[in-house]
């Protein structure tokens, strides 16, 4: 299902590219605490939800503190695949593509972003609606990517990201 349209041996040039506002602060700030407490608290929450898609901010400022910290808290300690992914769902403003930013920076495993990019980097035509099949394969394709490049999700998910922002027409 999945095919990579350029060598795996130019992960790194395409991630060399990749330029996107917002991250240093995700990395540095946002990343570190929530690893090491387990959840997010709202400002981490909505400046994650900001940087996937700000046209989604004013929704997800409606959940309250009590339950992002929760449904994060949920979300960062399961072991099943689909209630990881598919608990954050119930936060307000968060679909597929946010709740895989929250898994990919925030766990402590590795997950790739579901992103349209991304997709099209693996020759997959975006889907008019997620579901957890397609997330789950896309997930175990991407860590398979990132193990045989030797790289790092980051490293591999920029790649895709800037792959298809030079070449998607």
């Amino acid at each position: 299902m999945f095919h990579l349209r350029f060598p795996i041996a130019d992960i790194d040039h395409w991630s060399e590219r990749y330029q996107y506002e917002g991250d240093a602060v995700i990395e540095q700030r946002i990343v570190p605490i929530a690893k090491q407490v387990g959840f997010l608290i709202s400002e981490q929450f909505l400046a994650l939800c900001h940087w996937k898609t700000p046209r989604t901010a004013p929704r997800c400022a409606r959940n309250s503190p009590g339950f992002i910290e929760e449904v994060t808290r949920v979300a960062l300690s399961a072991t099943d695949e689909r209630l990881k992914i598919e608990v954050l769902t119930l936060l307000e403003g968060v679909s597929w593509p946010t709740a895989s930013v929250i898994l990919h920076f925030c766990d402590r495993n590795p997950y790739p972003i579901l992103d349209f990019r991304a997709l099209w980097s693996l020759n997959v035509r975006q889907p008019s609606q997620y579901a957890f099949p397609l997330w789950h394969d896309y997930t175990m394709f991407v860590r398979d990517l990132a193990t045989t490049s030797g790289r790092t999700m980051r490293v591999v998910d920029r790649a895709l990201w800037q792959y298809s922002k030079e070449r998607q027409h």
